[in-house]
């Protein structure tokens, strides 16, 4: 009989390219220079896999009221950005996705604001830690490997 660990089945997937996770707790994170050279200017690159290629493309086209900040770029970055985004993002490839099931068509703009991020944190995170971690979008604040994709809070 052969035994497989999830680790190797993630890897697997990984190498042969495609969308399989065999772990909920792994997100491929952003692997793309200039997304992760501008996007974490401010904050973690949030891996594209979190959002539909729609969300990305309403996000990076009003990126001059980016949830408050101005975060305009020059349109070739902005555009560079946007199409790794897309290509990567929850909606493409093979895959089903947990993130696209809890949206139902709709353009979410906000990770935090989905219905599956609510459940995963609702009841697991006290308001004392998210005081501390200074806002529900900081990631690295409880998941300490989330810049590499690994999400797990233990």
């Amino acid at each position: 009989m052969w035994k497989i660990s999830f680790a190797a089945v993630t890897l697997t997937a990984t190498i042969a390219g495609q969308h399989a996770f065999a772990d909920d707790d792994y997100m491929p994170p952003v692997r793309h220079d200039l997304t992760l050279e501008e996007c974490s200017a401010c904050h973690m690159a949030f891996p594209p896999g979190f959002l539909p290629s729609r969300s990305w493309s309403a996000i990076m086209n009003d990126l001059p009221n980016h949830f408050g900040e101005d975060a305009s770029l020059d349109e070739e970055s902005r555009q560079l950005i946007e199409d790794y985004l897309a290509t990567h993002a929850a909606d493409s490839g093979n895959r089903t996705s947990r993130f696209l099931r809890s949206i139902a068509g709709k353009t979410p703009l906000k990770i935090t604001e989905l219905r599956w991020w609510v459940d995963e944190h609702e009841d697991e995170v006290s308001r004392r830690a998210w005081k501390k971690a200074g806002s529900r979008s900081n990631c690295t604040a409880c998941h300490k490997g989330a810049e590499r994709g690994n999400f797990d809070d233990d």
